[in-house]
């Protein structure tokens, strides 16, 4: 499925791990439709183990019972899912979701559920069972949910279109397959059949890689056979995982393009961890939010919600709705950084991305440790007659400038665009 923009929504599992359940789910969609939906955001993402009925918070419960049909398929726990009892899987939250004009995706792990093999049940659609497609010595570390299918068996790619004829029936439209995007070259194979198969179901689904860090030397390959990619291991709030996500975005901008975009991750912003403790908000600083929004954005990242978004304040909301910042995620081509330097003692980036509607945007990000002031020179740009601009986050407007001085703040950010 080609996608001319970067995906927009929010995904359970900053908030709740492995334990979100299906009342937390429609009242995220809900506020969703309400409050985010006219500015693009419309993906609600049910992330692992949803077919565990007993899951509790982000730590996996080793060698869990999961819930698995006749043919060696999980399904939703009805515990934790109660619309899904008789058999309907997640057909009747997606259409609910559906029902709010939004869009439905879940996550699923590479592979075939361990237990199916143990077990060696059915495969829909050939005489081979579980255990006869099953890579048993391909096993994920730090989840033991599954085993990788041996895309040379006989019934390997049968399993895998009987996933996708699964999740098609239950209308599905984003799948986020996990502990596959870092694993290559070694289960190589078994991504391509993957993908084949999601893209011989009928059914449009953005395919989403996980996790981080990618592998540049494969991008290539994650634009053919996928629309989007983490870039990094999973992403939280602290600075030192900000600050490094320059260097990624420096090295990965060049392979964003319609239809494939390099994912920085969730954004963890307002309440997150709430299977922890309710009280826990996101640590940034208001100042290094505006930095995160405005990197992902120029950077064209896909912008996927990682808090409980009933539990957000204004400043949360404002980062979410500027439509400068959304119209800039949205219309920027060829972004890249145009220098990292030192200035008044102080780090400072500079990116730059042409709109697709004309005109050009820069961001001037302080990384640095000390609130100071930098100017910058148009001309750093090719810029070299003056123009008017717009600051995306305050409003400001700024007449014929032929460089623009800035002070974002420790941690901070500035956006313009420049016509």
């Amino acid at each position: 499925m080609e996608m001319l923009t970067a995906p927009m929504g929010w995904n359970s599992w900053d908030c709740y791990g492995a334990a979100v359940d299906e009342e937390t789910v429609r009242r995220n969609a809900e506020f969703m439709a309400k409050n985010l939906k006219q500015y693009g955001w419309e993906y609600i993402t049910v992330d692992i183990q949803w077919s565990a009925p007993n899951a509790k918070n982000h730590e996996y419960d080793p060698f869990t019972e999961l819930c698995m049909d006749e043919y060696s398929r999980l399904i939703p726990a009805e515990k934790r899912f109660p619309s899904s009892a008789g058999g309907k899987g997640f057909a009747p939250l997606a259409e609910y979701v559906h029902s709010l004009g939004l869009k439905f995706g879940i996550h699923i792990m590479r592979g075939i559920p361990r237990q199916a093999v143990h077990r060696n049940t059915a495969i829909k659609g050939t005489d081979k069972t579980a255990r006869q497609i099953a890579k048993t010595d391909s096993i994920c570390h730090w989840n033991t949910d599954m085993y990788g299918v041996d895309p040379k068996k006989e019934g390997a790619r049968a399993y895998y279109d009987s996933i996708f004829e699964l999740y098609a029936g239950w209308g599905v439209d984003f799948i986020k397959c996990d502990d596959i995007a870092r694993e290559l070259p070694h289960e190589e194979e078994e991504l391509v059949m993957l993908s084949e198969a999601l893209h011989g179901c009928g059914r449009d689904m953005i395919l989403s890689l996980s996790p981080g860090p990618a592998l540049l030397e494969k991008a290539e390959l994650y634009k053919q056979v996928s629309n989007m990619w983490r870039i990094t291991d999973d992403f939280w709030d602290k600075w030192e995982l900000l600050y490094n996500m320059f260097e990624r975005a420096e090295k990965w901008c060049v392979h964003t393009g319609a239809g494939h975009w390099p994912d920085a991750d969730m954004l963890p912003i307002g309440p997150i961890l709430q299977d922890y403790d309710k009280s826990i908000r996101t640590k940034f600083t208001e100042n290094e939010q505006i930095t995160m929004l405005t990197l992902w954005s120029i950077f064209r990242s896909p912008l996927i919600i990682g808090g409980e978004m009933t539990g957000f304040d204004e400043f949360t909301m404002s980062l979410l709705t500027n439509e400068g910042i959304i119209k800039m995620h949205r219309n920027s081509r060829h972004s890249h950084q145009v220098w990292r330097r030192e200035i008044n003692g102080c780090e400072f980036i500079l990116w730059t991305a042409a709109s697709a509607e004309g005109g050009q945007y820069i961001a001037v990000f302080n990384a640095g440790e000390t609130d100071t002031e930098a100017e910058i020179a148009l001309t750093d740009l090719e810029i070299y007659e003056p123009v008017d601009a717009a600051e995306l986050w305050s409003g400001e407007k700024l007449s014929g400038v032929t460089s623009i001085k800035v002070r974002p703040g420790v941690h901070g950010a500035k956006a313009f665009y420049l016509k």
